[in-house]
């Protein structure tokens, strides 16, 4: 990253140029506990400026000398320690923090940083590679022996300066498992449970990652997703997730379904921290230079709405709860100058039968091919084996009925595949496509999720949210952004748009963000009845 960019942002963000809407970072670290003394950092008690202090305005902090990168990762530290057995998020934090975190000050006090990121705390979630740390896709059968080597995607953070915190709970094996399986749970991690409402799910599979945000134990973190596994835990824990466009992001070093679909993909708890991980692990460099306008500044100017068009995807199957949180949508959206128009993506019915199939041939390639890098099961049908050998695995869900029916799918090899993937990628590139040309869109918008439903292992999911499905099959990006709540349990707002159309999703999607206003922080509730008491 250029030094001459970096010191332009830096810059910016000390005069609070690039945070529409938010104080001075000076001032703010005045009144805050992040902006307190090096020594004392960031208050991890509930309600704190955790909650709501972005990137730009640590870098501030950071550059000003009002907070340093140690403060902060021992404040989420501690936070994790206090918050976490509340909700079972966080697998494990790594030893190393500490010291990533010093040597991130040493570069701060030289004028050296690396970038937006550089002292940033961030989890990964534990289907992600990370040397001297576990790396189990939740499953005993991984447990053993941690990966030596780096995600390629983590080689990007540590080389940004980011502090990796440690691992997040996920749903096992990104809920590629069992035909009813539940959210949230591994039989290496246990249950997560939703931030808002504990006995609620955090939807799958990137449940701990989207839980420890919506908990403010960490800045950013790193989930993935073949088909709404990053979205819907982001919508359904009030947070922000963003599905990049296919190929983006690396996948070496992940823990696969399909790499047809899957992709990593950045969460935080507001798009200008997605943003700027996005661009880190895409390896964009999107400072601000001297001849183009800032991103950042795109990412919070207030009157982006403007002229906009948006097509929205009701969804009324979800309920009219959720319906009514869209029309709200739609209403503030037309009042900062957007346009809205009413549509119905085609060929949904078509994507529903023909993902899972091709899905599960995915699945045995290249699961196979992964597990020959591990020790461990050796391939599909030895972990098959395993599971039957181990009851620990089945104290939520006994079945695996996904792995027996990928071991039996046709080869990726077989002209009936590959005919059905082509099929499938065509209409889901047709159904984005032919639906934002006919009405001139800038996005598609839809409900990202329902409202949590309450964890039961013996009845599993209630997840069947068809927004996803388009951009995750198209290889398209999409974005959820918190759009409001149904009795205290939050709904977002899933945009998406054309293929690598993600920086521009971004932009906008950070101008709903700032126009909604919805992010609500967690009240840890037991439970809550039907008509939302408690």
């Amino acid at each position: 990253m250029r030094k001459r960019s970096l010191a332009t942002l830096i810059g910016a963000l000390v005069a609070g140029s690039l945070c529409a809407g938010a104080p001075n970072p000076r001032a703010a670290a005045a009144e805050s506990g992040v902006g307190g003394s090096p020594q004392t950092g960031v208050q991890p008690g509930p309600g704190s400026d955790l909650d709501t202090v972005t990137i730009p305005e640590l870098q501030a902090r950071m550059a000003n000398g009002s907070l340093t990168s140690t403060a902060l990762t021992a404040a989420y530290l501690r936070r994790i320690k206090a918050i976490n057995p509340k909700i079972n998020a966080v697998l494990h934090t790594d030893p190393t923090a500490l010291d990533q975190a010093s040597s991130s000050d040493a570069r701060h006090r030289r004028g050296d940083i690396r970038g937006p990121l550089d002292g940033i705390p961030v989890l990964l979630k534990d289907n992600v590679e990370a040397r001297g740390l576990p790396t189990t896709a939740g499953s005993l059968a991984l447990a053993g022996s941690p990966p030596e080597r780096d995600a390629a995607l983590v080689t990007r953070l540590r080389e940004a300066g980011a502090v990796i915190l440690g691992k997040t709970n996920l749903s096992e094996w990104a809920n590629f498992r069992a035909a009813k399986p539940t959210s949230g749970w591994s039989a290496v991690g246990g249950q997560t449970h939703n931030p808002y409402v504990l006995d609620r799910n955090p939807c799958g599979s990137s449940a701990g990652s989207a839980a420890a945000l919506a908990a403010s134990l960490t800045q950013v973190a790193i989930g993935t997703e073949t088909d709404g596994s990053i979205v819907c835990p982001a919508g359904m824990n009030g947070v922000v997730g963003h599905k990049p466009s296919l190929g983006l992001v690396s996948r070496a070093g992940v823990v696969p379904i399909s790499a047809e679909q899957d992709t990593a993909g950045a969460m935080a708890r507001n798009v200008v921290d997605t943003a700027l991980t996005r661009a880190v692990l895409s390896g964009d460099d999107t400072t601000p230079s001297d001849q183009h306008p800032s991103f950042l500044d795109q990412l919070t100017n207030p009157r982006s709405l403007h002229g906009k068009r948006i097509g929205l995807w009701r969804l009324p199957s979800l309920g009219p709860e959720v319906d009514a949180v869209m029309t709200r949508t739609a209403q503030q959206l037309r009042r900062a100058g957007a346009e809205v128009v009413e549509v119905t993506p085609p060929y949904q019915k078509r994507l529903a039968e023909l993902e899972f199939p091709a899905l599960l041939s995915e699945f045995h390639r290249d699961i196979d091919a992964y597990l020959a890098t591990r020790h461990g099961p050796r391939n599909l049908a030895g972990l098959i084996a395993f599971n039957r050998s181990h009851p620990a695995e089945r104290t939520c869900f006994a079945g695996q009925e996904l792995f027996e029916k990928a071991l039996a799918a046709p080869p990726t090899t077989d002209p009936e595949y590959r005919a059905v993937r082509a099929q499938l990628k065509d209409l889901a590139r047709r159904s984005i496509d032919e639906t934002m040309a006919a009405h001139r869109l800038d996005a598609i918008a839809a409900p990202t999720n329902p409202p949590a439903w309450t964890t039961d292992c013996a009845r599993g999911d209630d997840d069947i949210v068809p927004s996803s499905t388009p951009a995750a099959v198209a290889g398209y990006p999409s974005l959820s952004v918190p759009a409001g709540s149904v009795k205290g349990l939050p709904v977002g707002l899933l945009l998406m748009a054309g293929d690598h159309q993600d920086g521009e999703l971004l932009s906008l999607g950070a101008a709903v963000e700032h126009r909604l206003h919805a992010w609500r922080a967690p009240r840890y509730l037991p439970s809550v009845g039907r008509d939302g008491t408690r």
